[in-house]
């Protein structure tokens, strides 16, 4: 069993999963919130034999059913909120800046709870964090509000 994780310029990020028993599929997240769920045949890996689209939503409701703790998406007041991952890739605007340079949560609403590195993590980092390429954003808010952060993270 093995997972890989790749940055796609300008789409989003692949995950590519292989079962036990050599199956392959991937899920494509794009920058716009969409899903892909790809099917992949075991003598042709690279060769996608079925893809299928998923909202937000309906991503969700899949995680659900697959994820084995029964653990509901976080509410307050009525708002679900999501927490995502966000790669600062080569092309991001904000390799090498400054957290606050973002102004992500006035500009979003969602909040970078953690930055992780490829050999440390940082909790709750301050304005005055220096982002660097590779690292990957952990961030929490609403869809809206990560997905757009998604966007400034990635295009600026």
């Amino acid at each position: 069993m093995g997972t890989r994780r790749t940055t796609l310029p300008g789409v989003g990020t692949q995950y590519d999963f292989t079962t036990h028993a050599g199956q392959h599929l991937s899920v494509v997240v794009h920058q716009d919130g969409r899903r892909f769920i790809g099917f992949y045949s075991d003598d042709d890996p690279d060769s996608c034999q079925a893809s299928i689209p998923l909202s937000p939503e309906e991503a969700t409701a899949v995680a659900h059913l697959i994820d084995t703790a029964p653990i509901d998406a976080v509410r307050t007041d009525g708002i679900d909120l999501v927490t995502e991952h966000i790669p600062v890739g080569r092309r991001s605007p904000y390799a090498g800046r400054l957290l606050g340079d973002t102004g992500a949560r006035t500009r979003t609403g969602a909040s970078i709870v953690a930055v992780l590195r490829r050999t440390s993590a940082h909790p709750s980092p301050g304005p005055d964090f220096r982002f660097a390429m590779g690292d990957t954003l952990v961030a929490v808010g609403t869809r809206e509000g990560v997905d757009a952060l998604t966007t400034i993270i990635a295009e600026g």
